[in-house]
């Protein structure tokens, strides 16, 4: 029983620093000199929004247990302790799943979280299989943005003669889009019969994911001399400029080999401006990798962000089912799936990721 009470007193000290400087803002924004100041109170607007919530959590929490304070203080009055008692019982039933929900909201946030995020889809084993599943998982991401009311741009369109993709990048759009989508980094894998099959035999393919912060241009920085930038003519789907000039672009990153191709923009111009972005981006992420390397604990916490060759997922046609291997969720609505309601499986994820880094840290 101490033990609940000391983990008590430790997260309601926690929330109550939170709940102070929620405070302090408050009072910072309704400055007079902040009106000439956007930027300072942009900034306060910003830490605002993300403190708002852990601020509701902490009015909760602390007006729970006094609340509970005052009950137990009247259990023993002639006339109000049987009504006190009744209401003390349900408060300490309520307190459990109010004291887990403060643990995951005082849980270490992961700084990129708010991000907008730049989703790769590659094809991997399979042949053209593998191309038109990378299709379908495209679609299935475009429309997952379009639920959650986020924009998903094309900005690397690697598709196909039979309607697949080799390699195609999305830029997603919106409110916490990194923090919905980090977890489906990783290797797909899909069984059923192919189009092109026609003995009716059921193929495994597979196709791979990577879903990237998107970073501002102040925080990356990059060497011009560290570029290797050719031009070309685009080929395949486009507009009416593809074929015309030589507007697509590749761009090589000579020190870590990466190498990035944009060819969908109108112009030479925003070509490489869209493959600068995507470059940044995957720069980001390994030095975000070799960040949380570097803290040993971070990249081990997390369920299954970041490997790129961990099988994640599979996608069984045939028995209509989708199967998470990192939590081992089935879940027996692939058609739903496949038109972007993702809601529950990355629900799960989110939740099992929380769950570890509770047992780990010992909050």
């Amino acid at each position: 029983m101490q033990g609940n009470y000391d983990e008590q007193a430790r997260i309601l000290r926690q929330l109550e620093t939170i709940e102070a400087r929620f405070q302090e803002i408050s009072v910072q924004m309704t400055q007079p000199e902040l009106i000439a100041d956007s930027a300072k109170l942009m900034e306060l607007m910003r830490a605002h929004s993300e403190l708002m919530p852990l601020n509701d959590i902490a009015v909760r929490y602390r007006g729970h247990l006094t609340e509970m304070d005052d009950m137990r203080a009247l259990a023993d009055d002639p006339e109000m302790g049987d009504m006190a008692k009744e209401e003390l019982a349900r408060l300490e039933q309520e307190l459990p799943a109010l004291t887990q929900q403060a643990r995951i909201a005082l849980l270490p946030r992961d700084p990129d979280d708010e991000r907008n995020a730049i989703l790769e889809v590659r094809a991997g084993a399979g042949g053209d299989e593998a191309g038109l599943f990378g299709a379908d998982l495209l679609r299935m991401y475009t429309h997952y943005a379009q639920r959650q009311g986020w924009t998903a741009e094309l900005i690397q369109d690697g598709s196909t003669d039979l309607g697949g993709v080799k390699e195609s990048t999305l830029l997603i759009s919106g409110k916490n889009v990194f923090q919905k989508l980090k977890f489906e980094s990783g290797v797909h894998r899909v069984q059923r019969v192919p189009v092109t099959e026609s003995s009716g035999r059921i193929h495994t393919s597979t196709a791979t994911v990577a879903v990237l912060p998107e970073v501002q241009d102040v925080e990356v920085t990059i060497d011009p001399q560290d570029l290797k930038i050719d031009t070309y003519r685009a080929s395949g789907a486009g507009g009416q400029h593809v074929n015309r000039t030589d507007s697509a672009v590749r761009i090589t990153h000579i020190p870590t080999g990466l190498v990035v191709t944009s060819q969908d923009q109108r112009s030479q111009i925003q070509n490489r401006e869209r493959a600068m972005q995507v470059l940044k981006s995957r720069l980001y992420d390994l030095e975000r990798e070799q960040r949380d390397s570097a803290y040993s604990e971070s990249r081990r916490l997390q369920v299954g962000t970041g490997d790129r060759s961990e099988r994640i997922r599979t996608y069984n046609f045939p028995q209509g089912r989708v199967t998470d291997h990192r939590i081992g969720l089935t879940l027996y609505k692939i058609d739903e799936i496949m038109q972007g309601d993702l809601d529950e499986l990355i629900d799960a994820l989110t939740l099992a990721n929380q769950a570890k880094m509770l047992e780990t840290t010992g909050k």
